[in-house]
């Protein structure tokens, strides 16, 4: 039941993107963006929370999760450093995916050659 939950959660923030994409003169990158905002917001309200525990993957994998991520960091940090936690927090909650994503960038890039659009 967890994966069929996580599939209908995932595939209807997928939906909401494309049919952003779609209807809207929104640019892709400022659809990304406006997912990771309203991660945040979503979760620095605790409102996200709730749909990672009921679908798991399908709320935590998309960029709402990345964002909600950022939120849950900044709020722990400011707990445990005060308002320095607000520059380290997310950096520390969201360190790990980053550098997943940064390394497997470059391992593509050095196995991969471009080809010219000409």
């Amino acid at each position: 039941m967890m994966f069929l939950k996580a599939f209908i959660v995932g595939g209807l923030i997928c939906v909401i993107g494309q049919l952003l994409i779609d209807l809207t003169k929104l640019t892709p990158a400022r659809i990304l963006v406006l997912f990771v905002c309203v991660g945040v917001l979503l979760g620095g309200l605790g409102i996200y929370q709730h749909l990672i525990d009921f679908a798991g993957a399908g709320a935590t994998v998309p960029l709402t999760g990345f964002g909600a991520s950022l939120a849950k960091g900044v709020k722990e940090a400011i707990q445990k450093d005060g308002f320095l936690g607000v520059v380290a927090g997310p950096l520390q909650a969201c360190a790990v995916g980053v550098t997943v994503a940064m390394l497997s960038g470059l391992v593509v890039a050095l196995i991969c050659r471009p080809k010219d659009k000409g």
